[in-house]
């Protein structure tokens, strides 16, 4: 889709199912099964969605999803099922791994950074994209390195250090332009650097909102995961972004949603934001 001066591609790595009381936080369940209906063992779909952005002579991908380094079990576990994969994909658009410039880490959870590396035929670790810089706050690294015991099973080292071996990682300290039309804010909740990217051009802007909206059924704002370590501080950042992009007309990208992976946020008849679900799969963004 044609967005300004900029081409955008919604790329999918992967299914999977994660407990859905854990993704609705202080929800009741009564309440989040009507959106997000769980099967027998209380796990809700998942997708891995990412967005890769062609911007004059720079290829750009946000997040890299699952990847494919998974054992038996933890496949089994996580329900994970790859009709489609990050690499696939992008052959889909005619992307090679090797034109990917710039690969932008919202954060380091094993769903958003596990197709940044992966094995080869002889068993060894891997960069996935050899020639792209990783944009990745420091802050974040360190606590993806140094996990606590809470989340140290959502940072797997194997997605991690062979980027550190490479020498490829760009850090981040904060909010920031990272190139022209595309930069970062920090928004902290789900971890402390939790990231967001903002991408603009011709006048509009679009929002790739990484895990502090993870899925269109998390626009009201108590909708937040129990896998924030930080949940107020995801309220505090998501109530004024809400205003900010109804009023500023965003495109929001929702990287875990398997039915709305788009949408723009809008009031209803009695003035409750709501998601209006968008379809990218056009030539040209028109709003």
């Amino acid at each position: 889709m044609t967005f300004g001066d900029m081409e955008l591609f919604l790329l999918e790595d992967g299914e999977f199912r994660l407990d859905g009381g854990a993704m609705f936080g202080v929800v009741p369940r009564v309440m989040w099964a009507k959106i997000a209906p769980p099967d027998d063992a209380n796990t809700i779909e998942m997708n891995a969605n990412m967005l890769l952005i062609k911007t004059g002579d720079r290829v750009v991908l946000i997040d890299t999803g699952l990847g494919g380094k998974w054992d038996e079990k933890e496949a089994a576990m996580f329900h994970i099922n790859s009709p489609r994969t990050l690499v696939t994909d992008l052959a889909r658009v005619d992307v090679m791994k090797e034109d990917v410039t710039d690969v932008i880490q919202t954060h380091l959870h094993f769903d958003h950074a596990g197709g940044g590396t992966y094995i080869d035929s002889d068993g060894q670790l891997k960069v996935q994209f050899p020639n792209a810089k990783y944009w990745i706050q420091k802050g974040e690294w360190e606590a993806a390195i140094h996990p606590n015991a809470k989340d140290r099973r959502s940072y797997k080292p194997e997605n991690l250090r062979p980027l550190e071996e490479a020498g490829v990682i760009e850090w981040l300290d904060g909010d920031g332009e990272i190139m022209p039309g595309i930069s970062v804010r920090i928004t902290g909740g789900h971890t402390m650097y939790h990231q967001l990217v903002q991408v603009e051009s011709g006048g509009h802007t679009l929002i790739f909102a990484g895990d502090i909206l993870p899925r269109a059924t998390h626009v009201p704002l108590p909708y937040i995961m129990a896998y924030d370590l930080y949940p107020v501080d995801s309220m505090a950042f998501k109530e004024p972004f809400l205003e900010e992009a109804v009023e500023g007309n965003y495109l929001v990208i929702f990287e875990h949603d398997p039915d709305v992976k788009a949408g723009h946020l809008v009031r209803d008849e009695r003035n409750r934001i709501k998601v209006e679900p968008f379809d990218m799969d056009q030539n040209e963004y028109a709003r």
